[in-house]
């Protein structure tokens, strides 16, 4: 794939997010695609899964938005960092744990590498600042 068409896809995948738009998000991913976050237990499979992984973080925070900060993109991956901003309405699942709402607002960031063949997403790997996020909601203690 040429590193435009990994941008787009790449643009796609930011903008399902952002918009919260589970089926968008899915589209961009490869029927049996792998997704490795580190708050989750397992390894996920499939596109049910990212669609189930991006319902659960919109569930926590409803009125999430999420920008990209950095991009750097290869000849079959692109890595990313994203930062992104929500209040913790909902309940939240981490760690195969569900954590009551806070009912507060967080600035989150993460890490992201999506691995692309054949103009879909094969394997992507998320990576959170689930401490920062769990101080910033009362759930730790701040360092």
């Amino acid at each position: 794939m040429a590193r435009e068409d990994i941008e787009k896809l790449d643009d796609q995948g930011m903008a399902a997010w952002d918009s919260h738009d589970q089926e968008a998000w899915a589209a961009v991913m490869a029927e049996d695609v792998l997704l490795l976050d580190w708050t989750n237990p397992e390894p996920m499979r499939g596109r049910e899964a990212a669609k189930a992984n991006m319902a659960a973080w919109v569930g926590a925070f409803p009125d999430m938005r999420i920008k990209q900060t950095s991009r750097v993109i290869g000849d079959d991956a692109v890595a990313g960092e994203v930062e992104f901003t929500g209040t913790n309405t909902g309940p939240m699942v981490m760690g195969g744990m569900e954590i009551p709402p806070t009912g507060r607002t967080v600035v989150g960031r993460g890490t992201y590498t999506a691995f692309v063949r054949d103009g879909q997403v094969v394997e992507f790997h998320s990576h959170p600042d689930a401490a920062g996020v769990m101080m910033q909601l009362g759930l730790m203690p701040e360092m």
